[in-house]
């Protein structure tokens, strides 16, 4: 099977159906284990892109947060919000199918605080200098919060089964 021309064909449908250009197919074993093209125009939600959309299917299917074993094919090269995720679920291999530079004369999704083209400039800031306005309150009730994960994890600060760099 074409994965790259399902995910290809999954986004055209949704354009046609009234939804954004994008879509992602999660493989494993070579099979699809989830996709999901971008729902954020029919749901109104924000976080509704299609990689968070096929991680969250193919983690539930899964049941584990960690894609370790799958290829995760997607549109177009990830937002900032869909590439953290992409880090955390730790995917064997993430194929694009085209950069921004290639569609920008097409489509264009800007926001109030990031363009995408300046947005990793932006991320690499200190907190206190971001256009996203952001104020430290201080308590050490939330520190408290991380301190009992500790204790309740066996002394442990790290997730149980997740994978970590070599």
């Amino acid at each position: 099977m074409d994965f790259a021309q399902r995910t290809i064909d999954l986004a055209r449908r949704n354009v046609d159906e009234g939804g954004r250009p994008f879509a992602t197919v999660i493989v494993k074993d070579g099979e699809v284990l989830a996709e999901s093209a971008n729902k954020v125009a029919q749901t109104s939600d924000p976080t509704a892109h299609a990689e968070i959309l096929a991680i969250r299917d193919a983690c539930t299917r899964l049941g584990t947060e960690h894609l370790i074993g799958t290829t995760i094919y997607i549109l177009a090269l990830p937002c900032p919000m869909c590439l953290g995720a992409l880090y955390y679920c730790s995917p064997d291999e993430v194929v694009f199918l085209t950069t921004r530079e290639a569609y920008e004369p097409h489509y264009v999704d800007d926001r109030k605080y990031f363009e995408l083209n300046t947005f990793y400039g932006e991320f690499a800031k200190p907190w206190d200098q971001r256009r996203l306005p952001l104020r430290h309150e201080s308590r050490d009730d939330a520190v408290a919060v991380y301190r009992r994960w500790r204790e309740r994890n066996g002394g442990d600060r790290r997730v149980t089964g997740a994978p970590i760099a070599s």
